[in-house]
């Protein structure tokens, strides 16, 4: 399954749309705003939430905490380290590695891949192309992305601080 997640610019509220090939939006997202922390509500094509993904506040580490059905399903928890960004995901025993600079990333589990993320360069916004190998782990695929994008954003926010 391939999808494009792709973020809009000029959104108060971090909307972000969730195509599939032929162009039709399957999921979107839309955060909280002002609220303390980053909120993002993900949303199936029937409007209905399909996962809930928030930051978790005062960690030495960015923590974000996955919900579904309003169970808490996994954390996705940045580790440390120096030039592959790396991320592990508790609870679903998922790993994902990354090339930082060309924004590359697999989930894995035990070794298989879950899904492979490519982030576009020549975009207005940031843009995801997604292949996710299950149709079945999509929702959760799209939340790890979810919480990625949040701490890319709040890397190169305060990078340019």
């Amino acid at each position: 399954m391939k999808l494009f997640f792709k973020q809009k610019i000029f959104s108060l509220r971090q909307r972000s749309e969730i195509y599939d090939e032929e162009g039709t939006v399957v999921f979107s997202a839309l955060g909280e705003f002002l609220s303390l922390g980053r909120k993002m509500h993900l949303y199936d094509s029937s409007n209905t939430e399909v996962a809930f993904v928030q930051q978790r506040l005062l960690r030495l580490f960015e923590r974000f905490s996955v919900y579904t059905d309003g169970q808490h399903i996994a954390d996705i928890v940045k580790e440390f380290s120096f030039f592959k960004p790396r991320y592990r995901i508790e609870g679903l025993d998922w790993k994902i590695e990354g090339d930082l600079f060309s924004h590359d990333y697999t989930i894995q589990s035990g070794g298989d891949r879950i899904a492979y993320i490519h982030k576009r360069w020549m975009s207005f916004g940031d843009s995801y192309e997604i292949v996710i190998d299950s149709e079945t782990d999509a929702v959760m695929v799209l939340a790890v992305i979810i919480a990625i994008d949040c701490v890319l954003d709040d890397s190169s926010s305060s990078a340019s601080d």
